[in-house]
């Protein structure tokens, strides 16, 4: 397993890890260059899949809150929002790997609560913390994100709209 300082990342690679899913992690620290001086946003990493296209994945981290006090102390479940950043380099790297490849992006919600109050099915125990990840193909998720925020450039779909198109990783691979 590849060090990783970002938690939610790090459950993510143990998850693939544990259930013998092939995967590459992509290097951080090193930026890809299209041409000189010009970056690409890296994702994180290269999942293989044996049910479709192999996916090019960009973790994205967010807590769940509790849903016995969601509503109560005004936490909003289901955060989704990425940035325009996020929607150029993964589309970019789609186009250098081809039709073989999907950008993939998935939330690594940490669930604050106990598990058997979330709403997911398939929860991963890391480092004392539970972790759930939901996937949503790249081009889905732009179709159908609104914008957030121009001051941030960011994206995101309503929360109920995102509950009903976004699936566990499981079912993807």
């Amino acid at each position: 397993m590849a060090h990783r300082n970002i938690h939610y990342e790090a459950a993510f690679e143990d998850y693939l890890r544990k259930r013998s899913w092939p995967y590459v992690a992509v290097d951080e620290a090193k930026k890809a260059a299209i041409s000189s001086g010009v970056y690409i946003k890296n994702f994180d990493f290269i999942v293989y899949s044996s049910t479709g296209p192999n996916l090019l994945v960009d973790v994205k981290g967010r807590k769940f809150p509790d849903t016995a006090g969601a509503k109560r102390s005004g936490i909003r479940a289901w955060e989704n929002w990425i940035t325009s950043q996020d929607v150029e380099g993964l589309g970019q790297w789609e186009s250098i790997f081809g039709s073989q490849f999907a950008g993939m992006l998935v939330f690594t919600y940490w669930l604050q609560g106990a598990p058997h109050r979330s709403p997911f099915e398939d929860v991963h125990l890391f480092r004392g913390k539970h972790y759930s990840f939901m996937a949503m193909p790249l081009r889905q998720y732009v179709l159908s994100a609104k914008p957030r925020s121009s001051r941030w450039q960011t994206i995101g779909i309503p929360a109920g709209e995102f509950r009903r198109q976004a699936v566990e990783i499981a079912s993807i691979l």
